[in-house]
């Protein structure tokens, strides 16, 4: 299918109100190889900015880089693993996935 006629099939939603303004302009941002426009999906970006702490850090640096990505302490992340250590052991495995696949800053 030609772009016109996406661009088209998009402009038709959008008139139907099938898409609301926001969808539509993501949509045709996509379709025209741009980067969406501000004001994306905010979840996503802080995962993606996730990264461990090499400041901040007693083992691995996950809880600063936590506390760095939410705005809580870091000792408040700690607490929150050394709980879930408890909780047959989730906090444990919960660091070491991070520690394996949240890239250092």
């Amino acid at each position: 299918m030609a772009l016109s006629e996406e661009l088209d099939k998009l402009a038709e939603l959008h008139q139907r109100s099938a898409l609301s303004d926001e969808e539509f302009a993501r949509a045709k941002a996509r379709l025209l190889g741009g980067s969406p426009p501000a004001g994306g999906n905010d979840f996503t970006s802080a995962i993606n900015a996730l990264r461990r702490s090499r400041g901040d850090r007693w083992i691995a640096g996950v809880c600063g880089g936590l506390a760095t990505a939410t705005g809580m302490e870091s000792w408040a992340w700690r607490l929150i693993l050394a709980v879930l250590l408890l909780c047959g052991g989730t906090g444990l495995l919960l660091y070491v996935l991070m520690w394996i696949f949240v890239p250092s800053e």
